[in-house]
This record gives structure tokens, sequence and C-alpha cells, in this order.
């Protein structure tokens, strides 16, 4: 099929609910993607925030490769060796005291699963999510997705859900005064919004307000998490622990897969039955997870977030307003819109993102880029802004 008859393919058949790149993408290697015409890009913005270790890590494509061999798949009615491993490098990694994980398929399945568990250990329907945040699309998890252009069509169906603005302390106290809310929910960095952060300031005092209204708190960090901020989860960086975490995007690799990390006290409480996925915890997607954590600890590429980080904002230092975020989830606030720019990178063989803010881009560089990339994307960035500014 030539370029053209995928893409008439592709929009004649699916519904055309995504606005795609006016491309094929067929290969991928590192930061380096490749499309069906032989074109080739620098890939700094990952699938959305998924290709942690670049594309097609070797260490993930052997042990898939290895475990497709043996075993494609089997429910949870079994117990499963290559499920054992993943779980437990998983909580190794996670904070004390979420020593418990239950797997799934996707950031929203996992959201929705974390809402459950809240509400069922409280005994509270309520929920308090952030305005700008984005939790998914399926129902429950939509009901915590503040956007009303996702939430309009599904209004009356939706579960409670309270919003309070982005970082109003007084606000946030307000909607948990009445005491009926199960749980408070918030991306510590809200990417799609235009990677607007949670100030460290604003930690603790959000955990002694959960804690002083018996309300649990969740971390979505399905974009955050699996070591692409600095550290595993970047409830580090806060110095608090949250009740539950949302893992995602990252956590296979490329190969589809989420978790949600459980505080021991809640994890306590859970019966047989209580939750159920027939695919989550599948055997291929937990060789993908057992060799991602094994590169990402080995390589050290939690230390290496930090760094790609640290030279971006120095190169691009005079060229953007401000550089936002942590680590690999990165955003460029610019002094006009970003869709020409973004259009002009892609031109020069460079793919970036937008947000929900028209000033900001977002770039997802791959933990295993190196200072060349990096220094690349800094290149074509310069470049594509001087016609603009000339």
């Amino acid at each position: 099929m030539t370029t053209d008859d995928i893409i008439q393919t592709e929009e004649a058949v699916e519904i055309p609910t995504y606005s795609k790149f006016p491309m094929a993408l067929a290969k991928g290697e590192g930061s380096t993607v490749w499309d069906t015409d032989g074109n080739k890009y620098l890939d700094f913005y990952g699938g959305h925030c998924v290709a942690l270790l670049g594309h097609c890590p070797p260490r993930v494509v052997q042990a898939v490769q290895e475990q497709a061999e043996k075993l494609l798949f089997y429910s949870n009615v079994a117990h499963s060796p290559i499920r054992a491993e993943a779980a437990q490098k998983l909580v190794d990694l996670a904070p004390d005291g979420l020593g418990q994980v239950f797997f799934a398929n996707s950031g929203s399945e996992a959201n929705e699963t974390a809402l459950k568990l809240a509400r069922t250990y409280t005994g509270r329907s309520a929920v308090v999510a952030l305005e700008g945040a984005f939790h998914g699309r399926t129902v429950g998890a939509l009901a915590t997705t503040h956007n009303e252009t996702y939430r309009a069509p599904y209004t009356d169906i939706l579960p409670e859900t309270r919003f309070v603005p982005w970082g109003d302390h007084e606000a946030l106290k307000d909607a948990l005064a009445p005491g009926d809310v199960a749980a408070v929910i918030l991306e510590p960095i809200q990417s799609i919004a235009g990677m607007r952060m949670l100030p460290p300031v604003c930690a603790p005092g959000l955990r002694e307000l959960c804690d002083a209204h018996g309300t649990l708190l969740i971390f979505d960090e399905v974009q955050t998490g699996v070591g692409r901020t600095g550290t595993f989860s970047i409830s580090e960086h806060y110095g608090i622990t949250p009740d539950l975490i949302s893992l995602a995007k990252s956590l296979g690799a490329g190969v589809p897969v989420s978790a949600v990390l459980v505080s021991d006290a809640i994890a306590a409480t859970v019966e047989s039955g209580d939750q159920g996925s027939t695919f989550g915890g599948g055997m291929l997607a937990m060789a993908a997870v057992a060799a991602c954590l094994d590169t990402l600890v080995e390589e050290n590429l939690m230390d290496r977030a930090t760094a790609i980080h640290a030279q971006l904002a120095e190169g691009l230092e005079g060229l953007v307003e401000e550089v936002r975020g942590k680590g690999c989830l990165i955003g460029l606030q610019l002094d006009r819109p970003v869709k020409p720019v973004l259009n002009a990178l892609r031109d020069h063989g460079v793919l970036a993102g937008s947000s929900a803010d028209p000033h900001v881009m977002r770039i997802m560089p791959p933990l295993t880029s190196t200072d060349d990339d990096v220094q690349r994307f800094i290149d074509t960035f310069k470049q594509v802004l001087a016609p603009a500014a000339a």
C-alpha cells in the first residue's frame, strides 16, 4: 500500500475521532521513526508520551518475543511466573506503603479502578478533581476530565465530580468540607492542559487536608510515572505519599498496559471479585513491564531524564518564555501559537505535540535520547523560529 492508500483506508473505515499527522509511520528505533515514504523523524512526542525507552527497545522486544513463544495469554484465573516477576519489580520501585498492584490495560481503566477502590474504601461517592484535568474518556474517568469538549455529550450519566481551580487551596477546603468526598484525583503535572505543575509548596497541605477529611489522595501518574520526571513516582519529588497511583503510557515501553499502585491499608479491604480485567496482567504485557523496569534501573535512566531536561532548558534559553514540567515531560511556552511551529518542525524532521494552551508545546523525549538528539531538537527549533522572528 502507498502512503495515500493507507491514509485513505484508515479514513474510510475508522470513525473520525483523531486528528493525525499527514504521514504513515512504519518503523522506529531509539529516538527515530520512519514513515512509509522513507522520511526520517526525530521523535520527541513518543506517541502521546509512551516511548519512554525509545522505539523498539531491544530488551523489551526480546522479552516479548521470548514470552510469545512460551504463552501468549492466560487470564488471572491462573498464577503466572512473568506476572509475579513484573508485579514484584513494580512494587519494589513504588513509594513506601504502596505495596500492592492491580494490572489493567489503559490509563483510563487504571483511573477508573483507583476511583472505584476509593469509593468502596471510604463508602462515599463524591470525587474532587482540578480544572484542566484529563483522566481519560471512559465514563468513570471522563467524569473527572474537566474539558467540556469531552464531557458535554455525556453529562447526564457521569458520576458526581466537583472541580476546583488549579492551585486554589481554599476552594479545595470548601469542596471537602461536606465530608462526603471519597477522593481527590489530580495529575501532578497537567500535561494536556499545558504542562502545569503542582507547586511543591502545595503538596504537604494537600496531603494534610485529605487526611483531615478522611479523603483519599489519588495521583494520576499516567504521564509522570515510571521515571519520566526523574524519580519513579513524582510523589518522591513532593515528599508525600498518595493512597493510590495510576500508571500507564511508559510502563510497557510501547506495549499497552496500566497499573494501580494501592496502599496496604486499602488493599487489605479488597475482596475476591471486587475488581477484574480479563486482559489485565497478560503475559506479553508483563514481559514488557519487567524488561522496561530492568532497563530503567540498570541503565540509570531516571538520572538521564533530569540531564535531558537541563540540556534542553539551557539550549532553549532566550528562545522560549518558559520551560515547564520536569524530567522528560516538558512544556515550552512560546510567544506565538505553537501549531505553525509544530508543522515547521515536522517539515524539518522533528515530531512534537500541542496542548490545550495554544502557546505551549509539549515534548516528551525518550530517556534514552543522546546529547546529540537533544542538540538536534534545539538546533531545529532555532531554525524554524528564525523565519518567523525575521
